[in-house]
């Protein structure tokens, strides 16, 4: 016999050789105890890992759900667009999906979840709004910006013309 007992198996040896190296040691959350708060979710390990490797799980919604939270970003999702037409482009899409999405035949005895289509002149009203916004904040960011690098430029006074009250 080679010292080994006769119930290891060789995943088990492979995990006593392990402890033995000491490849166990010093694991984050060693000496905590285990977080259950939410071990009564049938997914909270699927909840866990999307959290723990920021995952964004908006790919693995259904098709209206994905439509409806995709609409709840609007305008502000259109703030980075430049032209009123690539707007008014984006928005038809979103539409023309919208309306796929209800062509899609139900499933299971529940009604359909839809989602609503969007305005397209609404949008681009608001996205007009938000632009004028941004442009009005980037103006007086500049004009802040000048504002000091001036007061940069400005020759400093002497301290001997400071103590003597002049200039």
């Amino acid at each position: 016999m080679s010292g080994q007992p006769y119930w290891e198996s060789a995943v088990e040896r492979q995990i006593r050789e392990a402890q033995e190296r000491g490849e166990f040691d010093n694991l984050p959350g060693a000496g905590k105890p285990l977080d259950l708060r939410d071990s009564s979710d049938p997914d909270w390990w699927v909840k866990r890992f999307a959290q723990r490797e920021n995952l964004d799980l908006g790919g693995a919604l259904p098709g209206a759900l994905a439509l409806r939270k995709e609409a709840a970003g609007y305008p502000q999702a259109l703030a980075d667009v430049r032209t009123e037409a690539q707007v008014r482009e984006i928005v038809q899409d979103f539409n023309k999906r919208v309306l796929a999405d209800r062509l899609r035949p139900a499933v299971g005895n529940l009604p359909p979840l839809l989602a609503r289509t969007l305005d397209v002149d609404e949008m681009v009203a608001a996205w007009r709004e938000l632009r004028d916004e941004r442009e009005e904040r980037q103006r007086l960011a500049r004009e802040e910006r000048e504002a000091a690098a001036a007061a940069a430029r400005q020759p400093a006074r002497s301290w001997w013309s400071r103590l003597l009250g002049r200039g």
